[in-house]
């Protein structure tokens, strides 16, 4: 790194971590003045909690507390891609006194390879010494099982040391080799918690013990740790998820464990009777949430990304300053002045700036040229995955470093002057901290969508924790479209997903500025892929969390850019990759395992070289790519999928198809051939081709309505000459407790065109 690099990443927050794959050092230029402890709960503040307040939880997804004098034990597993190879991290509450180890091989009977790797702890607030043990880790352990043969299962021991029993015999399946052609489904998941999530894990367990999924992507806010606090703040009028003493209204109806009454003393609250069912301890709920996940992600890789949740101990304040005087001073249920406001420095140090994200997980940053867990993508089958930061790393990002706080001369910001959730940068910044060309995840980002071999992968999907587009509009989403919508428009990207708004939200096919490209779509259930033109935009933000479900405030509902909107359900859902040309998507109610969406995405058509091409069909691909080269395939097929924009009757062979509407069509009248231009890298040839036959599925030219699934109406949808409509100019109020947070906090910056990012 230059002197002038070294120069401006001092600067950005104190220590800038330039190095791939490193833990962000935290800022300690200022005393933690807070109390050494942070307990959410003003009856008992112990550590261990007596039973006079929040009953501490010790039934799932916790664990019971281990004997008086516990034993080293392990308590979590959590598997993870690694280039060729996979890696496998566990966690201890104490240390191992020698290299992390275990054995391995492709039988359970015989384990005859040996593998190591490496510890790394921090000093979490309080220790493990100070806590039930078999409901702590401190100690994080990597080991990585590299050059594996691809899709296969391999099964591996964890080694016993300083106390910890050895493991079972486990196992895990390696991922496809790029280009592999067998379909394949992906557990997408984002803002989950463990409160109320318990729908999302039962179904999520029940498509991993069927061999369903072959790994889940979770999206950012992981466990909601940072809302240790849910018990002591007192309700605001302007906060649906308010316990007030005696009854509750949360969006989707009250659950049984809000309708208890709160323990004697403790005030009515934003988080219900119980804290909201959280642990009053900041990592407490990080090992509580690990350990309920433990059941998943030990057996299949469960990848991760950051989200705002993951930032600090907290993002925000509640009336009165009252997290300002507990943590900046020590004083218990007291108000006092907006003066006292919460800094960067009111976590205790290891809550700052994703520390403890950064050691309970580890992604292949380094193996694919990223950063850490921050940013990386990897091959499996026909589709490439890029997961990016939202939070930091490029212009007004909604969590910035401490160069966006610095006044006039300064070189550092004053202890005031700095917010509770300032962090990263997590790479280099190569000149200003507003140009988006500066930052090192925007130059991976790129060079990784132009190195993308789309004739092997030719599905590519992205996801971050922040929506570019939402019916619930936000300043950030203007500033993630401004760095970042032009690359993937420009490479192709078939998908974007995301969280962070608590419902789940499809758009309509979207390009710059959120035009509509109503030429993509064949109905409110399948769209065409345009590269180049647009791309589809998923919010997944439904798995639960303490914050419940996102909503409207009165007189705001969903943009025209909506196709389907869910305000009611929780759950997960699931990306299949089906072949080359098509990928379906399918919104898992965490309830009762029932649809909520199913959603097809198809490749653009072309008829292959002596069939008769249906009338209107989609014209042949460009031979020319973006950046790339284009390589004609020919193949013969047993059956191949078509895409027919309008009625026509198409004859293949002994067979007339009679097509009414514009549909996928299946032609199984084979062996055929086909042809379609290949492409090395680029993003602007699509694949046609199917090696695989396709039922057809049903679809309805005007979709149902209802509460929970609000779709577009086929008037949204206009004739052929009209190729794009602009996004109307309609905003929806915040309603989360972080969005309420960002009104309150940034009014004065929105009305002035939101200079700033505003935070969520």
């Amino acid at each position: 790194m230059t002197k002038k690099a070294a120069a401006i990443c001092g600067t950005l927050l104190g220590a800038c971590v330039v190095v791939v794959g490193g833990v962000p050092t935290v800022d300690e230029s200022y005393p933690y003045t807070g109390p050494e402890i942070p307990v959410g709960d003003w009856v008992d503040g112990t550590v261990t909690g007596t039973g006079k307040g929040f009953p501490r939880l010790v039934e799932p997804p916790a664990v019971k507390p281990a004997a008086e004098k516990p034993t080293n034990n392990i308590n979590v597993i959590s598997l993870s891609y690694a280039g060729g190879g996979v890696n496998i991290h566990y966690q201890t509450p104490f240390g191992l006194g020698t290299a992390p180890a275990l054995t391995w091989g492709t039988s359970p009977g015989s384990l005859p390879n040996a593998a190591t790797g490496s510890s790394r702890s921090y000093e979490r607030t309080p220790p493990c010494s100070q806590v039930a043990v078999t409901q702590c880790s401190q100690f994080y352990h990597e080991v990585q099982i590299r050059n594996l043969k691809p899709d296969t299962r391999y099964y591996y021991k964890i080694a016993a040391a300083n106390g910890t029993t050895a493991s079972g015999v486990l196992s895990f399946t390696t991922a496809r080799d790029a280009g592999d052609r067998e379909s394949f489904t992906v557990a997408v998941l984002n803002d989950m918690g463990y409160t109320n999530a318990g729908g999302t894990y039962r179904e999520l367990n029940r498509a991993v013990d069927e061999g369903v999924v072959a790994f889940a992507w979770h999206g950012g806010d992981i466990s909601y740790a940072d809302n240790w606090f849910s018990g002591i703040l007192p309700c605001e009028s302007d906060w649906p998820v308010c316990y007030n003493g005696s009854s509750t209204s949360v969006p989707g109806g009250a659950t049984a464990e809000l309708q208890k009454p709160l323990p004697p003393g403790e005030i009515p609250n934003q988080g219900g009777p119980l804290g909201g069912d959280m642990s009053v301890l900041y990592e407490s709920n990080w090992d509580l949430w690990q350990q309920w996940m433990n059941n998943i992600t030990a057996r299949i890789p469960y990848m991760i990304l950051p989200g705002n949740h993951e930032a600090a101990c907290t993002e925000f304040d509640g009336p009165g300053q009252i997290l300002a005087s507990y943590l900046n001073h020590n004083e218990k249920n007291t108000t006092s002045a907006k003066s006292n406001k919460l800094t960067y420095y009111s976590c205790p140090p290891s809550q700052r700036n994703y520390t403890t994200y950064q050691h309970r997980f580890r992604m292949p940053g380094s193996e694919s040229g990223g950063v850490g867990n921050f940013w990386y993508s990897f091959d499996y089958g026909l589709a490439h995955f890029i997961a990016f930061n939202g939070e930091t790393d490029y212009p007004y990002s909604p969590e910035w470093p401490f160069a966006r706080e610095l006044k006039d001369g300064e070189t550092k910001p004053k202890k005031n002057e700095t917010f509770v959730t300032n962090s990263g940068p997590f790479g280099a910044v190569h000149g200003s901290i507003y140009a988006k060309e500066s930052y090192e995840q925007y130059r991976w980002l790129e060079k990784d969508l132009a190195g993308v071999n789309r004739t092997k992968t030719p599905w590519v999907i992205a996801m971050s924790h922040r929506p570019m587009y939402s019916s619930q509009v936000s300043a950030y989403q203007k500033y993630m479209r401004d760095a970042f919508e032009d690359l993937f428009l420009k490479y192709g990207l078939d998908a974007y997903l995301s969280g962070h708004i608590h419902w789940y939200e499809r758009t309509f096919p979207l390009g710059t500025n959120g035009t509509i490209d109503k030429t993509s779509i064949i109905d409110n259930n399948t769209f065409s892929t345009n590269p180049g033109k647009s791309m589809t935009h998923i919010i997944n933000g439904m798995a639960g969390n303490v914050e419940s479900h996102s909503t409207f405030l009165e007189g705001q509902s969903r943009l025209d850019l909506s196709c389907v909107l869910d305000l009611d359900h929780y759950g997960f859902s699931k990306l299949t990759i089906v072949n080359e040309t098509v990928l379906t998507w399918s919104f898992v109610k965490g309830i009762d395992g029932s649809s909520g969406d199913d959603f097809t995405l198809v490749k653009r058509g072309t008829e292959a070289p002596g069939h008769s091409a249906p009338s209107g069909a989609i014209p042949p691909a460009s031979k020319t790519a973006v950046d790339g080269v284009v390589v004609p395939v020919t193949e013969v097929v047993h059956a191949y999928t078509t895409f027919c924009p309008e009625p026509t009757t198409f004859t293949q062979g002994s067979k007339t198809y009679v097509v009414t509407q514009a549909t996928l069509l299946t032609i199984t009248d084979c062996p055929c051939t086909i042809s379609h231009p290949g492409n090395t890298s680029a993003a602007s040839s699509p694949i046609i081709s199917l090696g695989s036959s396709i039922g057809l599925r049903a679809s309805s030219s005007a979709p149902s309505e209802s509460q929970s699934s609000q779709e577009g109406s086929p008037s949204t949808l206009a004739g052929p000459s009209s190729t794009s409509t602009p996004v109307r100019s309609a905003g929806s109020a915040p309603s989360s407790r972080g969005d309420r947070a960002e009104v309150r906090m940034n009014a004065a910056a929105f009305a002035a065109a939101a200079a700033l990012a505003i935070l969520l």
